[in-house]
């Protein structure tokens, strides 16, 4: 699943809204881009060509709808970054997220009460992915 940061902006207005147009694209995007209506209909084009949206012709414009929910796209993206980072440190990635994220009160109550769940099975360390090479556990006295 490779969604670029540009087609990111644009799933995301379609996320919100369920179903929109070009226009109606261009002109939510219109706040923090200085996008063209040529720009939004190509990155629209290939969202639909990656099966991430559907195009249904309506009169002369093109109603755009997700094929792929966020949240599913959130967790494929967050998995994807997971497998580039060396499993002992995906840990450390974890804590560098939660540093620099705002949570509500019952954002951090449902992290404690996963990570509790969690902590019952989670064993005492994490065998190194990487082929020797990739990362510093495999060089004498890495972590």
């Amino acid at each position: 699943m490779e969604i670029s940061e540009a087609e990111w902006e644009i799933i995301r207005v379609v996320w919100a809204n369920g179903q929109v147009t070009s226009s109606e694209i261009v002109s939510v995007l219109s706040k923090k881009t200085s996008w063209k209506t040529s720009t939004v209909k190509t990155l629209l084009s290939r969202l639909v060509q990656k099966n991430y949206l559907v195009a249904n012709k309506s009169g002369n414009k093109f109603i755009y709808q997700a094929t792929i929910s966020e949240n599913e796209a959130i967790k494929h993206k967050l998995s994807h970054l997971m497998s580039q980072v060396c499993a002992k440190k995906q840990g450390e990635v974890l804590h560098s997220l939660i540093e620099q994220v705002e949570m509500t009160q019952s954002d951090i109550t449902e992290l404690l009460d996963l990570l509790e769940h969690k902590k019952q099975t989670a064993p005492d360390s994490i065998a190194c992915n990487c082929i020797p090479g990739q990362c510093t556990c495999h060089l004498e006295g890495g972590k």
